[in-house]
């Protein structure tokens, strides 16, 4: 099998913004950020994948469309009146660790760590100011989120064209962090809405499912279905089950850069719990998602991608991004 051939027959997982464990169908998409970390062809050994995401959420929408923070202050769900955030500013920084057997089977290890910044002007403002008793606060956390260990075998054909996926989320993050009331009704700590939290509390199973080929030398392509879905329940509060859709283009014409173009789907359900928000958790997107790998070394390699949105459709009212830069680093040993 020549060289071409080996590096189209596999696509990474590493499961992008850790946010999207939550029901926050606005967060993103989960992007295959490059094919060949899942390759287990070749000699056995390890990769190591560390990448930076910028994902800056501070555009209000409902449904379709973007919605006026005063005509949103005046909407009313089975909550009482709608909740009018600001913005939520996440920076992410993401390692995974992969290895494969050089025969069938891999494993990848994701650890992420996310900055992330969010205010809200609570339930009781005017869009524009905050009102006494809305549950205003200001946020700002940095901490290790919740890890994730995937598996994969390709051993069902002969070229691994086919492979299946299975791991878990485990509850490494913080699901108890704290921000800062600027009710003045309600000064002090203020608690954080459980979507925006490093962590969800839950362990989840993920399962999924891809298939890559060639249409010739130059052109390869991938498809990819992954489910996330919680198994626990955490001080009463479930992330809704995600399902991510995703397909990509690369041409391998050139010997130092591969462009690519992914589209990525995704539905979400909304949280369930006591102390989720059931109103404004949940929809589904689809982001197209061109990006560049470089190779630096036989070893080293980079890329980098923007996720621009092409179809929103959230339920209640949420913040979403106007896009998401994403770079990294992938070093083979």
């Amino acid at each position: 099998m020549n060289i071409k051939k080996v590096s189209l027959l596999a696509m990474s997982i590493t499961l992008l913004f850790p946010a999207l464990a939550h029901a926050c169908a606005s967060c993103g998409c989960t992007l295959s950020s490059d094919w060949d970390g899942l390759s287990t062809t070749g000699p056995a050994g390890f990769k190591l994948d560390i990448r930076v995401d910028y994902l800056n959420q501070n555009q209000l929408r409902s449904g379709t469309s973007t919605i006026n923070p005063n005509i949103a202050s005046q909407l009313v769900n089975s909550a009482g009146s709608q909740e009018v955030e600001k913005f939520t500013k996440n920076n992410y920084v993401t390692v995974g660790l992969d290895y494969s057997s050089g025969g069938n089977w891999g494993v990848n290890l994701v650890v992420p760590y996310i900055n992330r910044s969010h205010s809200t002007l609570g339930t009781a403002s005017d869009g524009t100011t905050p009102g006494d008793g809305g549950g205003q606060y200001d946020s700002k956390t940095s901490s290790i989120g919740d890890v994730k260990v995937i598996g994969r075998y390709l051993g069902f054909t002969e070229d691994h064209q086919f492979g299946v996926l299975f791991g878990a989320k485990l509850p490494t993050g913080s699901h108890t962090l704290t921000g800062i009331s600027t009710d003045p009704t309600s000064p002090g700590v203020a608690t954080i809405d459980r979507g925006l939290e490093p962590g969800t509390g839950t362990t989840d199973l993920i399962l999924g499912m891809f298939y890559a080929d060639s249409f010739n030398e130059d052109w390869a392509y991938f498809t990819q279905a992954i489910v996330q879905t919680a198994l626990t329940t955490s001080d009463q509060y479930k992330p809704g089950t995600g399902i991510n859709l995703n397909a990509g283009l690369r041409y391998n014409g050139f010997e130092s850069f591969k462009p690519m173009l992914q589209l990525n789907a995704k539905y979400v359900q909304h949280d369930t719990g006591a102390n989720a928000d059931t109103n404004s958790t949940g929809g589904t997107l689809i982001y197209a998602s061109p990006g560049v790998i470089a190779t630096v070394t036989d070893k080293i390699s980079l890329y980098t991608f923007i996720q621009v949105p092409v179809y929103q459709n959230v339920r209640g009212v949420q913040l979403a991004p106007r896009y998401t830069a994403s770079a990294g680093v992938k070093v083979s040993f």
